[in-house]
């Protein structure tokens, strides 16, 4: 039977599908999205689809996956990359991720079984609360500021102080601005805590959740939302691809004879990487061989380099205990628990 590369260019109520024959010949059809059932019946089994990442991917990859020999999730950011000088159109795409299949040049993106993908979803709802609710704390220490009147950075996290704040004597603009702000970091830190108490019940559940934690300076949190990213441990070969993974690795670029590694190239999960490095910094705080290996770095290169050295080398850690299902009884000292 004759091999069929198919790209599709998915969209919300609908989807343009290209499929490309081994002689390049090519056709192009347009379905609704409630006709994907019909779609998945034309399908055969050695064809290979490509699609973009979309919201509802997830949704036409689980219909899609089981009646063919491929799926490749492609990254919309680096498909657009190598598309940027073409015209951008459903059809157009479509063709473009059909041959660039059958090129084998489309850069592929992991789909996370449920479990993972569930908390993934979580934890990036988790963050973008904290984020609004930064932003909202930024404003009413600017309001203050304003009038001569400078908290500690920490200072509106208490509910004493947002008390303290609304008892503040302001024209009353100003008083109503304050008001609706904090009602609304007020409830923020309701929901907030919300999600992190479902991502810490759920995340536990996660294979490998137990050996995470055991290291000192992964939480309940911090284990999930590593887990969310990693997935299954054993989709990378080695500790470097999950470094790669994570965005950790330096750019590394060439000229002539001479190869130079810069910064990081940063094309991971910037979730991931934030919780990592937050934890590294934090087992270094109790384990000897990271702080020393921090503080030679730091004195060579500096800190912002050894802070990344240090979360490369942490990610090792992470890498071997997931792969070996280490459980620490006394991570500062590198001791095993008995059994593990």
């Amino acid at each position: 039977m004759e091999k069929r590369y198919v790209g599709v260019d998915l969209h919300r109520n609908q989807f343009t599908v290209c499929v490309r024959l081994e002689n390049g010949r090519t056709y192009l059809r347009v379905w609704k999205l409630e006709a994907l059932p019909q779609f998945v019946k034309k399908l055969r089994a050695n064809d290979e689809v490509a699609i973009e990442a979309t919201g509802n991917t997830r949704l036409f990859y689980d219909a899609v996956q089981p009646h063919v020999a491929r799926v490749v999730v492609v990254a919309t950011n680096q498909f657009r990359v190598i598309t940027q000088s073409v015209k951008k159109t459903d059809a157009n795409d479509a063709q473009l991720l059909a041959l660039y299949l059958e090129k084998g040049l489309l850069s592929e993106v992991r789909m996370k079984d449920q479990p993972h993908g569930q908390i993934a979803s979580l934890t990036k709802t988790r963050d973008a609360l904290v984020k609004l609710r930064t932003a909202l704390k930024n404003k009413v220490n600017n309001i203050l500021s304003a009038r001569g009147i400078n908290l500690a950075k920490e200072a509106l996290s208490s509910e004493r102080k947002l008390d303290e704040v609304l008892e503040l004597p302001f024209e009353e603009l100003v008083w109503i601005e304050l008001r609706v702000i904090v009602a609304q970091i007020r409830s923020l830190n309701q929901s907030i805590r919300e999600l992190e108490g479902i991502i810490a019940q759920e995340g536990s559940k996660l294979e490998g959740h137990k050996n995470l934690t055991s290291i000192k300076g992964i939480g309940k949190i911090t284990g999930a939302i590593l887990l969310s990213v990693i997935g299954d441990v054993n989709d990378f070969p080695d500790e470097h691809r999950l470094a790669s993974y994570f965005g950790i690795v330096p750019r590394v670029s060439n000229s002539n004879e001479s190869e130079r590694s810069g910064r990081i190239h940063k094309l991971g999960s910037k979730l991931g990487r934030t919780a990592l490095v937050q934890s590294a910094l934090i087992a270094a705080n109790y384990n000897s061989y990271l702080k020393r290996f921090y503080e030679r770095v730091k004195a060579r290169r500096g800190a912002g380099r050894a802070i990344i050295a240090l979360a490369r080398k942490f990610l090792g850690i992470i890498y071997r205990t997931l792969k070996n299902k280490w459980v620490f009884e006394d991570f500062p000292n590198f001791v095993l628990a008995e059994g593990a």
